[in-house]
């Protein structure tokens, strides 16, 4: 006779609300705290229902985040589940969060100009039109 082994299936979870949960449940995500190299398999032990797929989307989200990046940049040890150390942010890890802020922060600037020079041109093409109806307009008599 052979044995069969049943394994509990994966809960497919939405991954905003399992990051909301993340940071409910531990400190290290709630203060954006930088997180150990392979802070996932601790995750997976303590949370064995959640999907892979909506733990590396939610992992994502968080590190990605601009919280999260600018800890990471005045950062010096990176951490367990627990709180305890697991090992240094190393001067590569800093600059690279460092590089995605300062992306980030000029993409943002220059979308910010785009959509005030939109503004600005709209302003003027709705003074125009004013201007061409006061000009042209019928008047009452």
């Amino acid at each position: 006779m052979t044995t069969v082994e049943v394994s509990t299936p994966e809960k497919s979870t939405d991954p905003r609300a399992l990051l909301k949960e993340l940071q409910a449940r531990f400190d290290v995500f709630r203060n954006f705290s930088p997180l150990a190299i392979g802070i996932d398999k601790q995750l997976f032990e303590q949370m064995p229902e959640v999907s892979r797929k909506s733990l590396r989307v939610a992992m994502r989200s968080h590190t990605i985040s601009t919280r999260y990046l600018k800890e990471m940049e005045k950062g010096t040890v990176r951490l367990n589940l627990d709180g305890t150390p697991a090992g240094e942010v190393t001067d590569e890890n800093r600059q690279h969060a460092a590089e995605q802020l300062r992306e980030r922060f000029k993409k943002q600037a220059e979308q910010r100009k785009a959509a005030e020079a939109a503004a600005r041109a709209e302003e003027r093409r709705t003074e125009k039109l004013n201007q061409l109806t006061e000009k042209f307009g019928r008047k009452a008599r």
